[in-house]
């Protein structure tokens, strides 16, 4: 029978999860009902997701374990039961926003059923807005940002009028009883790894020569001369490479989470980068860096140290629309020690311009699997210690917030009729890591979803306060010419 490997990097997400960390991403939406509408919309968007079902391999796909545990689990085809996955929800009166946000803040906190696919969606009602919400979440070992924008294309319409669905079959699924067996694991496990080594022994001369050419030859602009300024190309790639300082933020956690969300027009934003001959990446670091120094000046002091971000970056080729993880994450220096927002916002673009320069002269060098008999051992292992043995309240981070900027849909999009006025991401936070911010574009916004464990931050929507404040202290400062800035 047909079986799917996951990749090492899918797969360790699976191993590194447990009861504490969940290792799911979702989407949380708002939706405009129609002028009188009548209907039953959770009903309706089961209808709808049953029609699509064949369009969206990673709804039927379900975990095979290996034997014992010994390597990667695979994928196989299952029935769907969509009275479980398509939940619905009621708020309590009166139904606000902060109610809707910790609705979700508490589905976000529950681990999937592993013995089922690996998604959930929960249709929320009784917002006083009149608008029904929308929170769909998978494992991340299922798919990425981009992948999760790719889902958000097949499942949804870009018209009120739901588009028929034609010309996919989909195979029969593989009832219990046929999935594979014992040897059929082991021996797809065992291909898997030999594949893997003779990949890694081909490939090594390349990553060695690229490695050395990338700080072999920068070895001396690492450190920054003293006197000069933050924004000095020179250095800007060796400032990436810091521990963070200790923050609130950043403390061993609990399964309890938390979440706020914020839109701001995509307009405003990119005419700050255009003013200031940045990219908009640039800006949302900025803003991000800007509204936890605001954050952190009420809670515990802003470090003199920067704060440092973990900034998932695509690597995707055009075309590819594989369920999987195509990314890689490297530190970037947030500058959150410069007061002026300006100065900041520059010393951010040379900053994070130099970890991108550095991931794409790296892309090919990047694994994205790797062998894997052992490692779910190994993996679940140190995760399970690393949890009990509390050394993310004592350590100094890596990082201290995971920061991700995706490109999303442009056009307006529509489920069962009704129009998706917001988009928010959800993301994952860890033990040492309490605080993700993704951001993703959608029909003219940028929405910004602030994941926190309650360990970390105990009032989330203090985040999107204090972004709304950054945002228009940024926009307040004078716009300077390309040319005076290059000149600065």
């Amino acid at each position: 029978m047909a079986m799917k490997a996951l990749s090492g990097v899918d797969a360790a997400f699976l191993h590194l999860e447990t009861p504490q960390t969940p290792m799911h991403v979702a989407s949380l939406s708002l939706f405009d009902l129609p002028a009188g509408y009548r209907g039953h919309f959770h009903a309706e968007v089961k209808r709808e997701l049953a029609k699509r079902l064949p369009l969206v391999p990673i709804f039927r796909r379900k975990l095979a374990p290996m034997p014992l545990q010994f390597a990667n689990p695979v994928w196989v085809d299952d029935d769907v039961d969509f009275d479980y996955h398509v939940q619905h929800m009621t708020l309590p009166a009166p139904g606000t926003f902060a109610q809707f946000e910790d609705c979700a803040a508490r589905l976000h906190a529950e681990l999937l059923d592993r013995g089922r696919p690996l998604w959930r969606l929960c249709v929320i009602d009784g917002l006083e807005s009149g608008q029904v919400g929308y929170y769909l979440k998978a494992h991340h070992a299922v798919l990425d940002g981009e992948a999760g924008v790719l889902l958000a294309r097949t499942l949804f319409d870009t018209t009120p009028r739901p588009a028929p669905v034609r010309g996919v079959r989909r195979g029969r699924a593989v009832p219990a009883g046929e999935h594979p067996g014992v040897v059929e694991l082991a021996a797809a496990a065992l291909r898997h790894d030999a594949g893997q080594y003779i990949k890694l022994v081909r490939h090594l001369p390349d990553v060695v020569r690229t490695l050395a050419g990338m700080f072999g030859g920068s070895r001396g602009n690492v450190a920054r001369p003293r006197g000069r300024s933050e924004s000095a190309g020179g250095g800007a790639l060796g400032q990436n490479f810091v521990l963070g300082p200790r923050t609130p933020l950043n403390v061993q956690i609990t399964a309890e989470r938390g979440f706020a969300a914020l839109s701001l027009p995509l307009a405003t934003l990119h005419a700050l980068a255009e003013a200031h001959a940045v990219t908009l990446n640039d800006v949302v670091l900025a803003l991000c860096s800007g509204a936890l120094r605001r954050y952190l000046a009420d809670h515990g002091g802003i470090p003199k140290k920067p704060l440092t971000a973990a900034m998932p970056i695509s690597l995707r080729e055009a075309g590819d629309t594989e369920y999987t993880i195509r990314a890689t994450m490297p530190l970037v220096n947030l500058q959150t020690h410069i007061a002026d927002p300006l100065r900041r916002l520059r010393a951010i673009h040379e900053a994070a311009g130099a970890v991108k320069a550095m991931v794409r002269q790296a892309k090919g060098m990047v694994p994205m699997d790797f062998p894997s008999i052992g490692v779910p051992w190994l993996l679940h292992g140190l995760a399970a210690l690393y949890g009990r043995s509390h050394v993310a309240d004592v350590m100094p981070p890596l990082a201290n917030v995971v920061i991700s900027n995706i490109r999303g849909p442009e056009v307006p999009l529509y489920a069962a009729g009704a129009r998706m006025s917001t988009y928010y991401p959800m993301s994952i936070v860890d033990h040492g890591l309490g605080l993700n911010i993704t951001v993703m574009s959608y029909a003219g916004a940028l929405g910004f979803g602030f994941t926190t464990a309650r360990a970390a931050v105990a009032e989330p929507h203090l985040l999107t306060q204090a972004l709304a404040a950054a945002c228009d202290e940024l926009a307040a400062k004078p716009q300077r010419a390309r040319g005076a800035r290059r000149a600065a």
